[in-house]
């Protein structure tokens, strides 16, 4: 039987994999799981090399999965946004499976407007761009994963890449003009400043919630710094500060915000998209209860 202390030295990192390559929490944690069985399984000694046998094993589970995810996510209802990752601050580096070293080259990975278009790739590209532009898996070992040739996947990749670079903005301010950006949208919506909403939201922002048809949503995203200042306008109007608790916490390796209801124990998530003009261009609400039950409100 394989190690325990060989396992948990990675389990950080499958677990990073993993959410990268299936957009949920819940997969993730599974997929982790499978890997965890496979491992025991192998006799001590088989895999020469733990960190690249168990990348290879968790990322053919999730690879696998996304078959049957996407067929899901045809019928869902409104637009479709991964399970929020929450962490209590910049340093939980806990909250996002990272190690610390990682954090600078994999927090951007992470993003919710980056899993969002990695949502329109095929599961292959996805696992191959996941795999190598941001966990640096060698192509060949990559080839093992989705059953192609090493050249096959270098293709898939680049057309991936292209991909990303055409419908994610990169983040271009820093930690702390982001969170300005994001206080301000708070401030606004609670002073009801429709002006105030209008300084903050670039012309072209995108508003997409995601209900689930569960709560209710906009089923298709709104568009337009008027469009969505009316929009969060009247979201606000149901908003009673004091039943529900608003946090700034780190929502996919970026400052957002939590809505939390303790006594109906329901919550909401908000990720921001900042542009480079300081001005707030994409916002990315996820309210369907399924997607939130893998967060410890009180802990928040």
């Amino acid at each position: 039987m394989a190690e325990l202390s060989a396992f948990e030295e990675h389990r950080g990192r499958l677990w990073g994999v993993a959410y990268r390559i299936t957009g949920s929490v819940a997969d993730a944690d599974d997929a982790v799981q499978e890997a965890w069985l496979r491992w025991q399984a192998l006799p001590d000694g088989e895999a020469a090399d733990p960190r690249a046998y168990l990348t290879t094993v968790v990322s053919r589970i999730c690879y696998d999965q996304l078959g049957s995810a996407r067929s899901r996510r045809e019928t869902y209802v409104g637009p479709w946004l991964p399970e929020p990752v929450v962490a209590a601050s910049a340093d939980d580096a806990e909250a996002l499976a990272l190690d610390p070293q990682d954090r600078v080259t994999l927090d951007e990975s992470v993003s919710m407007a980056l899993l969002t278009v990695l949502e329109r790739l095929t599961p292959a590209e996805r696992t191959a761009f996941v795999l190598h532009d941001v966990f640096a898996v060698p192509f060949p070992e990559i080839a093992e994963v989705v059953g192609r040739t090493p050249e096959s996947v270098r293709q898939l990749a680049s057309r991936a890449r292209k991909h990303v670079r055409a419908g994610v903005p990169r983040r271009a301010v820093d930690r702390t003009e982001h969170r300005r950006a994001v206080e301000a949208f708070l401030a606004a919506v609670a002073g009801g400043e429709f002006d105030g909403l209008l300084k903050i939201l670039d012309p072209g922002v995108v508003w997409r919630s995601d209900g689930g048809g569960k709560v209710t949503a906009a089923r298709v995203p709104v568009v337009g710094d008027e469009k969505v200042a009316r929009f969060v306008q009247r979201l606000a109007r149901g908003f009673d500060p004091a039943r529900m608790a608003v946090l700034v916490r780190d929502v996919n390796g970026a400052p957002g915000l939590v809505f939390v209801d303790p006594v109906g124990e329901q919550a909401a998530v908000f990720a921001f998209t900042v542009a480079e003009n300081g001005l707030i261009a994409g916002i990315d609400a996820v309210l369907n209860p399924d997607k939130l039950r893998h967060l410890d409100l009180d802990a928040l």
